[in-house]
């Protein structure tokens, strides 16, 4: 493992210990509160692969994405503000603190550089436009959520990394101190500056090409400033949305995944539908979906996710942040919701110039 050190490390000693003794740990691997089969429907790992390789044109933007040039270290106090960097990766300024959440800025989302590479104009943010950060969440270890190179880069600009239980591996393998981070099982909780962070069920898995099941894959309960955040991390849909609405609920604003998903894989990432009912059932105030506008990591067209979850929140009645990478979303405040995914559209047919980017103060 140290020539590949962005494969991570398999927990070990005391670390593994304490998985073993988790409710959640058994037949020497975590597991799913219900079902949650990785290839359903007469998939096979060979015919998801043939498929990879010959899949359509229209799962790549046909042009530059816009974006916004937010000053991040300059955002407005008062109301929490939201930031999103595209795919799962976000900024919650909210309480006079910083969080950061699965930051992922190297431009793919793989071991390797060519590979699940970053749409054009996706990734205009990186570490260096980041603030001090106060708290780094990272809900669970796959390659599009934990970042190798960018974990090393933060390791002098965050301040205490949360995460699930067993992904503490990965970063104290990459030179963050013990002291530095707080790992924890579903239904664990840490008091943090000005609040309270909870690990909650989430209905995924776990691993980074070896070991596959050795660490946890969590949502995030974020109670600070008196706000409550929902942080979604990768889930399938199920009654645990529910649950945790009941136990933690209601939300102003409930961040949950809404792409990558795939007919052959339903147990482990949501149709946009069902982002939708999630939200209703954390009784979520405002929505933010996520997971998509980053990277091909399913087959389905880029701008679906965002299409239907439109349409289904729109007959749900529920509020629903429509953000270009960069642009704040700001509670109680200004909530973006244009349909800029059609500009892309339209400029890649010569109908209009294209919206870049926007520079913001």
């Amino acid at each position: 493992m140290e020539l590949l050190p962005v494969l991570g490390k398999i927990p070990s000693g005391q670390r593994l210990e304490r998985i073993k003794l988790s409710p959640h740990f058994a037949d020497g691997k975590f597991q799913n509160e219900m079902l949650a089969g990785l290839l359903r429907g007469g998939a096979s790992f060979f015919k998801v692969l043939w498929q990879f390789m010959n899949k359509p044109k229209n799962t790549v933007p046909p042009a530059v994405l816009p974006s916004v040039r937010t000053d991040l270290r300059h955002l407005p106090d008062g109301a929490p503000v939201v930031v999103w960097f595209g795919h799962s990766s976000y900024l919650i300024k909210a309480g006079g603190k910083t969080i950061l959440v699965d930051p992922v800025f190297s431009g793919h989302a793989s071991p390797v550089p060519f590979f699940a590479r970053a749409f054009r104009g996706a990734n205009v943010y990186g570490v260096n436009d980041l603030p001090e950060i106060d708290m780094v969440v990272i809900t669970h270890d796959h390659y599009d959520h934990l970042d190798y190179a960018v974990i090393k880069q933060l390791a002098t600009k965050a301040r205490h990394f949360f995460t699930s239980l067993g992904v503490g591996a990965h970063l104290e393998f990459w030179g963050i101190g013990v002291e530095r981070i707080t790992e924890l099982d579903w239904g664990e909780e840490v008091a943090v500056e000005g609040g309270m962070l909870t690990a909650t069920t989430a209905r995924h898995f776990s691993g980074r090409g070896m070991g596959n099941g050795l660490t946890l894959w969590s949502s995030f309960v974020l109670k600070t400033g008196g706000y409550s955040f929902f942080l979604g991390g990768d889930s399938g849909y199920g009654p645990h949305f529910k649950a945790i609405g009941e136990q933690f609920g209601p939300f102003d604003i409930a961040i949950l995944e809404c792409g990558q998903y795939g007919k052959y894989w339903p147990d482990i990432h949501m149709l946009p539908e069902e982002t939708v009912a999630a939200a209703g059932d954390l009784g979520a105030k405002l929505l933010l979906p996520v997971h998509w506008g980053k990277f091909t990591l399913s087959l389905h067209p880029w701008d679906e996710p965002v299409r239907r979850a439109v349409a289904a929140a729109k007959k749900a009645g529920l509020a629903m942040a429509t953000p270009m990478i960069g642009e704040p979303v700001i509670l109680g405040g200004n909530v973006p919701q244009r349909m800029w995914w059609e500009d892309v559209q339209a400029t890649s047919k010569g109908l209009q110039p294209a919206s870049l980017t926007i520079e913001t103060k």
